[in-house]
């Protein structure tokens, strides 16, 4: 297995192939037809459009970023920081493999190599790679089911998926519990390619939203690292807005608001 070093946060756009369904059809799925259509519902359709905080807790402090996203289909994501006014302005670009961010306070465009794919995103346990989704949960990874499980009240398939021996991603395996009627991840654990387990991820605050049934809160809980998360809320979601490939430009990096 390759060990990505690598991904930046561009929202939560990504092409959705099927409807979402009920139990009688979940009995009919295969473990990876049950993780396509949960990446599928929480990644939005063809194009999508979100509003985001994400709040960085350590032992001695705590600070909230908030930002916007805009993105179309897998490759394409544009990311503005709103707040706060240190980093507000600053701007993250994603065209198909290539990546840059822009810093207005030093007005300086940056092509971010391989190399800071891993670092964690604006300071926080998220890794670029994490947020530029590269890797696909879908083609990535073997997926089975290996039980079910009450997460908060609810019913969910335990789904383990095992990186492809010539897969470019960063977690040796994972596992999933699935929502088994709204086909939402309530909790995941990933772990590194020696099987230590890296970080738990939990999805709570369940809301419509844009049509939508999703987690609205994310917290990302490191391993072995007391008192340190990142909890993600979205503020706002569409799917399907109108968006151009040209909007994802150098030049709207500059000028986005």
């Amino acid at each position: 297995m390759k060990r990505t070093t690598g991904k930046i946060i561009t929202g939560l756009a990504i092409v959705l192939l099927l409807p979402a369904g009920g139990p009688a059809m979940a009995q009919q799925l295969s473990a990876k037809e049950i993780i396509k259509k949960t990446d599928e519902k929480f990644n939005g359709e063809l194009s999508g459009y979100s509003v985001m905080s994400m709040t960085i807790v350590r032992p001695s402090w705590q600070r909230t970023i908030e930002f916007k996203s805009w993105a179309l289909e897998d490759d394409y994501a544009l990311t503005l920081i709103t707040a706060p006014a240190r980093e507000k302005g600053q701007t993250f670009l994603k065209r198909g493999t290539e990546m840059w961010s822009w810093n207005p306070a030093i007005n300086r465009l940056i092509k971010l190599p391989p190399s800071m794919m891993s670092q964690g995103w604006m300071g926080s346990d998220y890794t670029n790679d994490d947020i530029l989704r590269e890797s696909s949960v879908v083609e990535d990874y073997t997926h089975t089911i290996e039980g079910e499980e009450e997460i908060d009240g609810r019913m969910c398939y335990m789904i383990r998926l095992t990186a492809k021996d010539d897969a470019d991603v960063l977690w040796s395996h994972q596992m999933w519990w699935v929502d088994k009627n709204e086909y939402i991840t309530l909790k995941a654990e990933l772990y590194d390619e020696d099987g230590y387990l890296v970080r738990t991820e939990r999805g709570t605050d369940l809301k419509t939203m844009d049509g939508r049934f999703i987690p609205t809160t994310i917290e990302l809980i490191p391993a072995e690292e007391p008192g340190r998360k990142t909890i993600l809320k979205i503020i706002e979601v569409k799917f399907n807005v109108r968006i151009e490939e040209s909007f994802f430009s150098q030049q709207n990096m500059k000028t986005i608001r």
